[in-house]
């Protein structure tokens, strides 16, 4: 009888930490130059969400010693005035980084608002020239949920060469660069979504897993292969309204050789990749100014 297995936590939390102290002895070193990195937040009516969501990142930055200019606007504003407010953060100098939180209102066309920003401000790294950054291995701004995630993989020291990921979910913001960033450590990489007819099948062959649909229990313990790393990306409240994931966690961790938490797993790290990023920008910035 073999003994009881649980799968070892990848805490987000604690490596969040880590990573922040890196970005608050970073932005120091920015501001003895002369140079204070800023981040501008623009948020958009009243989802409560996103107002929870936007707060978070408002206070991250400050913590980290980054500026942060938080632009509360009423759900009427028309498209064409918040065009302008974004060309107006882009020419502003002390301004390294613009984030519009999403979702905006029905009358307002994301796409456009996102292709708005400059690629040198797109910390959120969803703009079309930050994709194919991605894509073509140039440097650019990596989406913060992903890049939280090879973070992850990074502090357990795994290394993906060879191994086989399956990412479930196929979106912009996460699934599809995710798939891309773990074909950049050498991965063998399978995008499931939807229309797969089999996802056990596929699951079950795994050496890492990424669940990123947003829908609970996507992935039950007897769709993943013993020692495996799941990676969960959900955010879902369960009948209790607790806030959980899109793995089955108490199932998968007796399977798994690595699991992340929800909440505590993705959700710090994705905000602490935002932190990078703007700091990032503004060191690019001050490079270029000669500072």
């Amino acid at each position: 009888m073999t003994s009881p297995h649980t799968a070892q936590l990848i805490d987000g939390n604690a490596l969040s930490k880590q990573l922040r102290a890196d970005v608050a002895t970073r932005a120091a070193a920015l501001r003895a130059r002369g140079v204070m990195p800023g981040l501008a937040v623009i948020l958009v009516g009243e989802n409560p969400a996103s107002q929870v969501y936007v707060r978070n990142k408002v206070k991250a930055c400050e913590d980290s010693g980054l500026h942060s200019v938080l632009e509360k606007h009423a759900a009427s504003l028309s498209e064409a005035d918040l065009l302008q407010r974004i060309e107006a953060l882009n020419r502003d100098p002390s301004i390294h980084g613009i984030l519009v939180q999403l979702p905006l209102p029905a009358h307002i066309d994301a796409h456009k608002v996102i292709e708005a920003i400059s690629p040198d401000k797109d910390v959120d790294g969803f703009h079309v020239a930050s994709a194919g950054a991605l894509m073509v291995g140039q440097p650019g701004f990596w989406p913060c949920t992903p890049f939280g995630c090879m973070k992850m993989l990074e502090s357990i020291h795994y290394d993906l060469k060879g191994k086989h990921a399956v990412v479930i979910g196929r979106s912009n913001i996460v699934g599809k660069p995710m798939a891309l960033m773990l074909l950049q450590q050498n991965a063998t990489v399978t995008i499931c979504h939807s229309a797969t007819p089999d996802l056990k099948a596929m699951t079950l062959q795994a050496d890492v897993i990424v669940a990123a649909v947003g829908k609970r229990n996507v992935l039950t313990a007897d769709m993943v292969k013993p020692g495996a790393v799941v990676i969960d990306v959900g955010m879902n409240r369960n009948d209790e309204d607790k806030l959980c994931g899109d793995v089955d966690f108490e199932g998968v961790r007796q399977v798994a050789g690595w699991i992340t938490p929800v909440p505590g797993g993705v959700g710090p790290m994705t905000i602490t990749m935002l932190l990078v990023n703007t700091l990032q920008a503004a060191e690019r910035a001050a490079s270029n100014s000669g500072r």
